[in-house]
């Protein structure tokens, strides 16, 4: 770099030593003659501006045949200025230097860049615009030529983040880094060095963990699709037979968020029957059994059903679900699916289809524009009630506690489990199975309701055992035991039995899941 630089500089010497070296010629030929207009530095110099522009005034003319020489020289010249001033224009317009530019007209905007432009991240860009009309989306590659321009304002710029970076200066929020791509964050160039940055990173990935350091986040889009599946298509009362078509990422991801979540009476008997390869999942999960009854329907519990043939072969089981959720990874297979069943069968209960986009008259979702939001992958009020319930926890203990950013990825889970279930604690409380938001207005209703009622013996029973029921379920499914005491390196836990096997000590800590929510709701209302 060093050398180049070198290059430049004695380039730029060479051209000025040959120009002052014609002005000279110039000057000295023209002075001579006294007919001659030339005859000063002054005017040979005004000269050669002219002529080098090509704007020829005419005002000055060499009348020496020396003169005439340097003359042409100058005409020759400012042919090739020309061409060389239009192409350095037009390169600085299409290369980086314009984008550049513009960066650094917009530096007090909120920077987001994307290091690719695919679907997903045309989603979460016009997203956040929409929610933040100050934005300034920054894409790391161009678009390519099918796809379409997007509908909000964008700078494309292949340069590395660092240089982007820097134009920022410090002015206004950290730029916030997005990798749509799963996994992108280890093999991407865009992505070297990222945590030395002053940046926010959010990364997509496939595996468990939910941070890497201090600036880089990961998100699970998968995780993302099932917890909003569930939270604006409640289970409802009336359902206990659910059919899962595709058991693949989405698929797993949607049973997962249904055992830690779907606990809505201490008497259901939902029986989930799973179409698709299920041996991981099953060897990764592999006390299921403890709660669930496996393979068999059942009206003392629920139940998870595996089957080995395929979904087209069970029209009994097809015909009478209350809901059937096509959640294949190949977003086509399941539109061919949904399709034949709609053709073929006769369905009585609802189908819910996953769509990357949004597609009226049908069930559907997982759209991109409902995934790929600032809410979802920045998480800021996806995971507020979770990040409110552990701080009230910290506030309320005696001993130290970690803050949300130091919680391990089981704690975050646990937290991120008990605040999606409050939302169903809600539902249960005021008995309306169409609230899908915990809003203070609604959290404050369902805890006076909570209130009245816990006086009943019956009542306070029910409200513990349903807690217990979904602690049970997450401490299950990520593999812990019963212990005699607390150990989290072996995973073990006393209170990993049935409900009517723990202490009345033991059945009064279930109290304080619901106790919680007055506490929420007055966070709720002070956040508003």
């Amino acid at each position: 770099m060093k050398a180049r630089k070198k290059i430049y500089l004695c380039f730029i010497a060479v051209v000025l030593l040959v120009y002052i070296a014609l002005l000279t010629i110039l000057y000295c030929s023209e002075s001579a003659n006294n007919n001659a207009m030339i005859q000063t530095f002054g005017d040979a110099f005004w000269y050669s501006v002219v002529t080098l522009t090509t704007v020829g005034y005419g005002d000055l003319i060499p009348v020496t045949p020396l003169g005439h020489a340097v003359g042409m020289i100058f005409l020759f010249l400012s042919a090739g200025i020309m061409v060389t001033m239009l192409g350095a224009v037009i390169s600085f317009i299409t290369s980086e230097g314009m984008p550049f530019l513009m960066l650094s007209l917009q530096r007090r905007k909120n920077w987001y860049y994307f290091a690719d432009c695919e679907v997903e991240s045309d989603a979460l860009a016009g997203n956040i615009y929409k929610e933040d009309p100050n934005a300034l989306i920054i894409y790391g590659e161009r678009r390519s030529i099918q796809s379409e321009i997007p509908n909000y304002p964008c700078v494309y710029l292949s340069a590395s983040l660092d240089k982007i970076v820097a134009k920022r200066e410090g002015h206004g929020a950290k730029c916030k880094v997005f990798l749509m791509k799963e996994n992108d964050i280890g093999v991407n160039r865009r992505a070297v060095n990222l945590h030395e940055l002053p940046v926010e990173v959010y990364a997509r990935t496939t595996n468990g963990q939910d941070k890497l350091s201090g600036n880089i986040n990961f998100f699970h889009s998968y995780e993302c699709c099932a917890r909003q599946y569930w939270r604006s298509k409640p289970l409802c009362r009336h359902e206990n037979t659910i059919v899962l078509i595709g058991f693949g990422k989405y698929g797993s991801s949607i049973l997962e968020r249904a055992i830690l979540t779907n606990i809505i009476s201490i008497e259901q008997h939902v029986a989930y029957h799973v179409f698709g390869d299920a041996r991981e999942f099953l060897a990764i999960h592999h006390d299921l059994g403890e709660l669930f009854f496996l393979n068999e329907e059942s009206e003392k519990g629920d139940s998870l059903i595996f089957h080995e043939d395929t979904w087209a072969e069970n029209h009994e089981i097809l015909e009478r679900a209350d809901r059937i959720i096509i959640c294949e990874d190949d977003e086509q297979n399941g539109w061919s699916i949904f399709w034949t069943l709609n053709k073929y069968y006769r369905i009585s209960g609802r189908i819910d289809l996953r769509s990357s986009r949004r597609v009226p008259d049908i069930s559907y979702f997982g759209a991109n524009e409902d995934i790929y939001t600032p809410q979802q992958i920045i998480r800021t009020d996806l995971n507020k009630a979770a990040i409110m319930i552990n701080d009230i926890f910290r506030r309320s203990v005696s001993y130290p506690t970690r803050s949300w950013d130091d919680l391990d990825d089981l704690h975050r889970q646990s937290k991120i489990v008990a605040a999606d279930h409050l939302l169903m604690k809600t539902r249960i409380l005021l008995e309306d199975e169409g609230i899908t938001a915990l809003t203070a207005d609604a959290v404050k209703k369902a805890y006076e309701k909570y209130s009245k009622t816990k006086s009943s013996e019956d009542a306070r029973e029910m409200y513990r055992k349903l807690d217990h029921m979904r602690w049970l379920r997450f401490y299950i499914f990520y593999n812990w035991r019963y212990g005699p005491f607390r150990d989290d390196a072996v995973r073990q836990h006393p209170m990993l039995c049935r409900y009517e096997e723990l202490t009345r000590e033991q059945r009064q800590e279930r109290d304080a899941a619901w106790e919680l929510m007055g506490m929420v709701y007055e966070e709720l209302e002070q956040s508003v």
